[in-house]
């Protein structure tokens, strides 16, 4: 008996403290937030599948792909912006941008990001208007949740899976579309003809769209997005949020229509706003994880205002100074600039200085040296020291260009390079030119185990020079 008890007892806490998942079915609204969400997912949809048709003339024989990932090429394509392997701290760069970027979003007006823009929230709008449109509005899918599997409902749900399938699918396909030209990759998908990595990689991305789109919803924004755990961290009393004016809705309660409304809040408990909720919360409870700041509650709320002839905004995108200035009746005011936004705006003009900067001020030449390691230096039989090197040269303009290589350094040193005839160095544009090179130098010039010595690489059409600095070995004296 001893050892039943505890087991019981961890069942029965169990019990208490989890609850399976109940699926959201959010109610249609409209409303000017309800518009809003509309115009970004038009403009996100179209953006994401139009943009990798955009063309940028770059040149003879260089892609044409406005924004293109080469990944063959090894290159990065921003329109008149082109990104070499070394340069992904430009990457990384954007990426921090992008983050603070998100922060002052959120400081500014909560999570606008989350409620309208947010991949994850655009593509499970699209797959709710779809369950929408082939099941029905909320209670005819919860009627039909709770129907008995039959030949109709099968038919309606593999419908809905279809058409689900679709649009992740061509989500795949976009997303594909920004590692190749977009004109060819596409006759080749359809044609069967692409690469098993561009199916993969379709059948990953559209697979996950499908499933969190389709499935998973709002389970994403509460548990998985790392976001909604620290937002709050970005908010404070002048941040734009979703708010209940507790003040003049309590004590909520039904009412009929015409009903006089002294003595009680305006709040009529209709649960309008809880029907809408993408995430099912009740936001008369608060600012909370779940909430992604859609504003659809607002929508809800204010159509049952209306219907009451009560004021709007019982519930609204406003912030916590300007809630209790409407509780002392005074009017609210949304304040743009304060410490914590000025912070953000800071850090970001000053990545995106840096970042504009180190772009107009890149060279259009750079140069990596290897020296030989065996053996690290030759002695001739005339009694000089020779050192062999790999001198590659990488060309990061549309251009053939030709260079001349001299050495510094070491007194008496003479440079030959291999299979070259005397003449200029010609590079290809956007090229790495490799060339093998020896330094020789009479053996009482090098006073010791290793000397400095520096190439100098000069361009011949302009006659700027890059000096780069490497080592010349020899015997220990």
């Amino acid at each position: 008996m001893a050892n039943v008890t505890p087991v019981k007892a961890a069942e029965d806490v169990g019990a208490k403290f989890y609850a399976d998942t109940a699926k959201i079915h959010p109610r249609k609204v409209k409303g000017t937030f309800r518009t809003i969400k509309w115009w970004a997912v038009a403009l996100m949809m179209a953006a994401w599948h139009l943009v990798p048709f955009l063309r940028w003339d770059r040149g003879i024989g260089a892609p044409s792909q406005a924004i293109l990932a080469d990944m063959t090429g090894r290159r990065g394509y921003f329109f008149g912006i082109e990104i070499w392997p070394q340069e992904i701290y430009y990457l990384t760069g954007l990426l921090f941008l992008a983050a603070v970027a998100l922060f002052l979003m959120s400081a500014l007006a909560g999570r606008i990001w989350c409620g309208f823009l947010c991949w994850q929230t655009v593509y499970t709008d699209l797959f709710v208007w779809v369950e929408r449109r082939i099941i029905g509005d909320r209670n005819a899918r919860i009627f039909f949740d709770r129907q008995p599997m039959s030949g109709a409902k099968i038919l309606k749900i593999l419908a809905v899976n279809a058409v689900w399938l679709v649009i992740a699918a061509a989500c795949g396909i976009a997303f594909v579309l920004y590692f190749d030209d977009a004109f060819v990759a596409l006759r080749e998908i359809f044609t069967l003809e692409a690469s098993a990595a561009q199916y993969a990689a379709i059948a990953v991305v559209g697979g996950f769209c499908y499933l969190l789109a389709g499935y998973a919803r709002e389970q994403v924004c509460i548990y998985m997005c790392p976001y909604s755990r620290f937002q709050a961290a970005m908010f404070d009393e002048h941040s734009l949020i979703i708010s209940y004016e507790a003040w003049r809705g309590e004590p909520r309660g039904p009412a009929r229509l015409k009903q006089s409304f002294d003595g009680r809040g305006h709040c009529v408990d209709c649960r309008a706003c809880i029907q809408a909720c993408p995430t099912g919360i009740d936001i008369r409870d608060g600012n909370q994880l779940a909430c992604i700041g859609c504003g659809l509650c607002i929508d809800a709320c204010d159509t049952v205002m209306r219907r009451f002839k009560l004021p709007t905004g019982l519930i609204s995108y406003d912030s916590t100074v300007n809630i209790e200035a409407h509780e002392r009746g005074e009017t609210g005011k949304f304040k743009v600039i304060r410490p914590r936004t000025l912070i953000y705006g800071g850090i970001m003009a000053i990545v995106c200085v840096v970042m504009m900067y180190s772009l107009s001020t890149r060279p259009s030449t750079e140069v990596n040296i290897l020296h030989e390691r065996s053996p690290l230096y030759s002695q001739m039989r005339d009694g000089s020291i020779r050192n062999g090197y790999t001198y590659k040269i990488l060309n990061m303009i549309r251009k053939d260009r030709r260079f001349t290589l001299a050495v510094e350094g070491v007194e008496g040193a003479k440079l030959e390079i291999l299979d070259e005839d005397g003449g200029p160095l010609a590079v290809t544009p956007d090229t790495v030119g490799t060339f093998r090179a020896y330094v020789s130098a009479p053996y009482n010039a090098i006073n010791a185990k290793m000397v400095p010595l520096i190439f100098v690489l000069t361009d011949v059409e302009t006659g700027l020079s890059v000096r780069t600095p490497s080592i010349f070995m020899g015997p220990d004296k």
